[in-house]
C-alpha cells in the first residue's frame, strides 16, 4: 500500500509538471493559435473563456494521428475537449458526408444531456452539421431514419452501438467514421457493458480503420488499462488536466448520535430536510431504487415549505425522467432524489450540494457523485454524507481519508465474458457472413479478450452456430451455417430479428409496466415484487402511493391510494460492497487511535468499550468472537469484505460446522460482519477458516445450491440461449426461469463442460460470490486470526446481532422491537465494565 501511495503522490507531481508545461505551451499558442480556427477563438473569447491546456493538448494529439485518453476533473471541460477535434474538422470540411463522430455514453441521461450542451457551441458558431441521440428511448421512426441518413455526430450507448453494428448496412453507416468519443470510460471498463463496448470498438476498427478514439474519464487508478480500449500501445496519447479546487466533504452526525443499526437513515431526515432548505439545489443520492422511493416519501412528508422535490431512477417512465432532467437544467427544482442514473457526467452547474444517503461504497464512485455539485472547475464541489449506522459512519470516514491520501479504486477485471462474446459473434453474423479467422484476430485486440485462446473462441463459435453437443439436434439452436468459402452465415432473418430484440448485457428481474386505471403509464417494477402483493395492497412508486387493482398481461393496474403507510418495492439493482481500498481504510480507523480520535464521541466510546470488553483487530488480523445468547452460541467475525463475500463465507462455514457436529442453525451478514448461530460452540475457528474451503467445499455447495441456476439464467439470456422477447410478446420472469432451469439440467447431464456452464462458474465466482475476495482475505489473515471467547455479546457485535433479531421476528415487527432489542444488547455488552 505504501508503494501505491507513493505512486499517486508521484502521479500528482507529474500532473502538476505536465500542466505547467502545457500552460507554457498554451501561452505560446495564444500568439500563434494554429490549433483553433478563428470561429472557435471568437466563440471562446465571446464567453470570456480561454481554451484550457488539456483541451489544446487533445487537439494536438488527435491531429498527430493518435488516439487519446483524457483524465481531467469534473467540470474541467473534458467533454468539450473530446469533441473539439471533430468540430474543427467538420467546420473546415463541412458536414453531410455521413457519420463523422460517434459519442458513446454509459447512461441515457448523460447522452441526452451532452447532446443538449453540445448544441449550444454548434449553434453559436454557426456550424452546419447534424447531431442526434440514439438510445432505447429513441422513437423507432427516428432510428430507421438515422440508419438511412446518419447524422454527422451520433450520441449513443453501448447497446445501441451493438444494434447498429448488427445490420447488413453497418459498413455503409460506419465507413465514413472519423472519430469515436467514449465518455466515462472507467465506468464501463471491467463490466459486461465494457466488454460489449470493447467488442464494438474492435468491429469499428475493421469498418473504419482510420478513425481515432478519445476516452474521457475523471477518476482513473490505472490509466494504462483504459488506454487499451482506445488502441494499441504507442498509438494512444495521454492528456492530464489540472486538478480543480479540493472538494468540501462533510459527514452529518444527526443530533450527535449515530444509530447502532439500520439502513434507512430515517433518524436524520429532519436535519436533512433543513439542509436542503438552505441551498438552492441539491442532488440526494442513494444506493438502491427502493431507498430512493423511501427517502423521497419522507422528504415529501416533511415538505411544509412546498419545495420542488423530484425523484429519478431507472424504473420510472422515460417521459418522467426527461421532465426531471429538463427541470434540473432550468434550475427549477430544489432537490432530486436519485440513484446511479445520475452518477455520471450530467452537467448541471446549478447544483450546489450533493447529499449521499448511506455509505458511498467506493472512492471513485463517491468522487464521481460529489463532482455533480458546482460543476465548475474554479469552485469546490460540496458534499454531505449521511450514514445510516455506526459502521456506515466508519465507511464514510474511510472514504474521506482515502480521498485525502490520493487513493482511487482499483483496476477493472481482466477477462471478458464468454456470453458477451457469443452475443457479439451472432450480432456480427447478423450483418453478413463472418470469417472466424478474421473475427478472432479482431476480438483479441481489445483488453477483455486479449488472452482468449483460439480453442475457447472456437467453442464459443460452435455454441453460437449449433448450441453445442447437447443441443445441436434441436433446430432452434441452429443459428449459423457454413458457406462454400469457409465463412459462417446467419440461418435466416428471423434469427437476426430475435437477436436485435434481445441484445444487451444487463439482466434484471422481469419488469411489469405500471399504469393508472384508465390512465397513463407510470413506470415499471420488478415482477417478483408485484407477485408478492394482492389486490388492495399499497406500495410506493414514482413518488406516490398506489393501491394494486389487478395484473393484466404484463401490466400492473393501480389507483391512487389514500394511505400514508405503503409497502415499498424491493428493487434488484444498486447494491455494492465496499471496495477493497475503502475496507482497508476502515480497518485502519478501527485499529489506529489517531484515526479514531476524528470520530464522533459516541462512536469513539463504542470502540473504546469494544477494546475493553474484547479487542480491536489490527489491519492484518481477523477478529472472531464466540458468546452464548438465548440458548444458542454465536460466532461473529469481522472481515469487512462486503455482503457477497460474507454470504459465501457464511455458506461455506456452516457446511464445515455441520460436518464437525456443531449443528449450525443459520447465519446473517452485512458489509462488515458475519454472525453464525449454532447449538454447540465453536472450539477453535482457525481450522474452519482455512483457505482449502475454496476447493471441494465450494464446488459441492455451488453444485447443490440454486445459485448456479440463477447465474446460468443470466448468462443464457446474454448469450442468446434464452430469449425473453419475441415479436408481439415477452416471457415473464417465471417462464424465463423455467426455460433456463430445464436447459441447465440438460447441459449438466449431457455436456457438463459446455462453454456456457464454464461461463456460469466464472461469473458466479467473481460476482455474486466474490470468491476471489474471500480467498484474498483468507490468505491475508492466515496466522493472524484473533479468537475471543466472551460471556456475552461484544459492543462491535451489537449491529449485526440487531440484524439477526430483525430476521428472526420478521420485517413487520422489526421496527417495533428494534429499540427494545438495542437497549437489551447494549446492556449485555456493557454489563461487565
Amino acid at each position: 500500500m505504501f508503494v501505491h501511495d507513493r505512486f499517486f503522490r508521484c502521479s500528482r507531481f507529474v500532473a502538476w509538471l505536465y500542466d505547467a508545461v502545457m500552460s507554457a505551451l498554451a501561452a505560446t499558442r495564444e500568439q500563434s493559435p494554429a490549433l483553433l480556427p478563428e470561429v472557435f477563438q471568437t466563440w471562446f473569447a465571446g464567453r470570456g473563456w480561454h481554451p484550457r491546456p488539456h483541451q489544446l493538448a487533445v487537439i494536438e494529439t488527435i491531429q498527430r494521428g493518435q488516439s487519446c485518453l483524457v483524465i481531467a476533473p469534473t467540470g474541467g471541460g473534458k467533454t468539450l475537449a473530446g469533441f473539439l477535434p471533430s468540430l474543427i474538422e467538420l467546420a473546415e470540411n463541412g458536414g453531410g458526408a455521413g457519420l463523422h463522430t460517434l459519442y458513446i455514453s454509459p447512461l441515457k441521461a448523460l447522452t441526452v444531456d451532452i447532446k443538449r450542451n453540445l448544441e449550444t457551441p454548434v449553434e453559436e458558431m454557426g456550424l452546419k452539421l447534424r447531431l442526434e441521440a440514439r438510445t432505447g428511448d429513441t422513437p423507432a421512426s427516428r432510428r430507421q431514419r438515422q440508419r438511412r441518413d446518419p447524422p454527422d455526430i451520433l450520441l449513443t450507448t453501448p447497446e445501441s452501438l451493438t444494434l447498429l453494428l448488427s445490420y447488413p448496412d453497418a459498413e455503409r453507416i460506419f465507413g465514413s467514421l472519423r472519430f469515436v468519443v467514449a465518455d466515462e470510460l472507467h465506468a464501463l471498463a471491467g463490466t459486461k457493458r465494457g466488454d460489449q463496448l470493447a467488442l464494438g470498438l474492435s468491429r469499428l476498427a475493421g469498418l473504419a480503420p482510420n478513425h481515432r478514439r478519445t476516452g474521457l474519464s475523471a477518476t482513473v487508478a490505472e490509466p494504462d488499462k483504459l488506454e487499451g480500449y482506445l488502441g494499441p500501445n504507442g498509438q494512444v496519447g495521454r492528456v492530464i488536466g489540472r486538478g480543480g479546487v479540493k472538494p468540501d466533504i462533510r459527514i452529518l452526525v444527526s443530533g450527535e448520535r449515530v444509530p447502532w443499526s439500520g439502513h434507512t437513515a430515517k433518524h436524520a431526515f429532519g436535519e436533512l430536510y433543513e439542509v436542503i432548505r438552505t441551498v438552492d439545489t441539491a442532488l440526494v443520492f442513494v444506493n438502491t431504487r427502493s431507498q430512493a422511493e423511501l427517502v423521497f416519501q419522507e422528504l415529501w412528508r416533511l415538505n411544509d415549505d412546498g419545495m420542488a422535490i423530484a425523484l429519478h431512477h431507472g424504473s420510472l417512465a422515460v417521459e418522467n425522467r426527461r421532465k426531471v432532467e429538463a427541470a434540473m437544467a432550468k434550475g427549477t427544482l430544489r432537490a432530486v432524489v436519485c440513484t446511479s442514473t445520475l452518477d455520471l457526467g450530467v452537467d448541471w452547474g446549478s447544483v450546489d450540494l450533493v447529499i449521499q444517503v448511506g455509505a458511498p461504497k467506493g472512492i471513485s464512485r463517491m468522487l464521481q457523485r460529489i463532482g455533480r455539485s458546482n460543476h465548475r472547475m474554479d469552485e469546490p464541489s460540496r458534499a454531505l454524507l449521511v450514514p445510516a449506522n455506526r459502521f456506515e459512519l466508519l465507511e464514510c470516514r474511510a472514504a474521506l481519508e482515502a480521498i485525502g491520501e490520493g487513493i482511487l479504486d482499483g483496476a477493472p477485471r481482466d477477462a471478458g465474458g464468454f456470453d458477451v462474446l457469443a452475443q457479439h459473434i451472432l450480432g456480427t453474423a447478423a450483418s453478413g457472413p463472418i470469417d472466424p479467422d478474421v473475427l478472432y484476430s479482431e476480438v483479441i485486440t481489445v483488453p477483455p479478450y486479449a488472452d482468449l485462446t483460439r480453442a475457447v473462441f472456437e467453442r464459443i463459435v460452435d455454441y453460437v452456430a449449433t448450441g453445442g453437443y447437447a443441443l445441436r439436434a434441436y433446430d432452434q439452436f441452429k443459428r449459423l451455417y457454413p458457406t462454400d468459402d469457409g465463412k459462417l452465415r446467419i440461418a435466416n432473418e428471423k434469427v437476426a430479428q430475435q437477436f436485435r430484440m434481445n441484445v444487451g448485457t444487463i439482466v434484471e428481474d422481469s419488469l411489469l409496466k405500471v399504469r393508472r386505471k384508465r390512465g397513463r403509464r407510470i413506470g415499471e417494477v420488478e415482477e417478483r415484487f408485484i407477485l408478492g402483493l394482492e389486490p388492495g395492497d399499497t406500495f410506493a412508486f414514482a413518488g406516490q402511493i398506489w393501491t394494486l387493482d389487478s395484473i393484466r398481461d404484463m401490466e400492473v393496474i393501480v389507483t391512487q391510494a389514500k394511505t400514508d403507510t405503503p409497502r415499498v418495492p424491493i428493487y434488484g439493482g444498486g447494491k455494492f460492497p465496499p471496495t477493497t481500498n475503502v475496507a482497508e481504510f476502515l480497518r485502519r480507523i478501527i485499529a489506529e487511535p489517531e484515526r479514531r480520535r476524528r470520530l464522533p464521541n459516541d462512536v469513539q466510546d463504542w470502540l473504546r468499550m469494544q477494546n475493553y470488553r474484547s479487542v480491536l483487530p489490527r489491519p492484518g488480523e481477523l477478529l472472531v468472537e464466540n458468546f452464548p445468547r438465548g440458548g444458542k452460541f454465536y460466532m461473529v467475525c469481522y472481515p469487512f469484505e462486503g455482503r457477497p463475500a460474507h454470504q459465501t463465507l457464511g455458506m461455506l462455514l456452516t457446511r464445515r460446522m455441520e460436518r464437525q457436529g456443531l449443528r449450525p442453525m443459520g447465519f446473517m451478514c452485512n458489509d462488515y460482519a458475519l454472525a453464525i448461530w449454532s447449538l454447540r460452540p465453536v472450539p477453535d475457528p482457525v481450522p474452519l477458516l482455512d483457505e482449502d474451503m475454496l476447493g471441494d467445499d465450494l464446488e459441492e455447495w455451488m453444485a447443490e445450491s440454486s445459485l448456479l441456476k440463477r447465474t446460468f439464467r443470466n448468462v443464457g439470456v446474454v448469450a442468446g440461449l434464452i430469449e425473453r422477447r419475441h415479436p408481439g410478446s415477452e416471457k415473464s420472469g417465471r417462464q424465463v426461469t423455467f426455460s433456463s432451469d430445464l436447459l441447465y439440467d440438460v447441459l449438466r447431464r449431457y455436456e457438463p463442460d459446455h462453454v456456457l456452464l464454464q461461463a456460469t462458474w466464472r461469473e458466479a465466482s467473481g460476482g455474486l460470490l466474490d470468491v476471489s475476495r474471500v480467498g484474498d482475505m483468507l490468505r491475508r489473515v492466515k496466522g493472524h486470526i484473533v479468537f475471543q471467547e466472551l460471556e456475552t455479546v461484544s459492543p462491535l457485535a451489537v449491529p449485526i446481532m440487531l440484524e439477526v433479531g430483525k430476521q428472526m421476528v420478521g420485517a413487520d415487527a422489526a421496527e417495533d422491537l428494534l429499540d427494545e432489542a438495542e437497549a437489551d444488547l447494549i446492556a449485555d455488552a456493557s454489563r461487565l465494565l
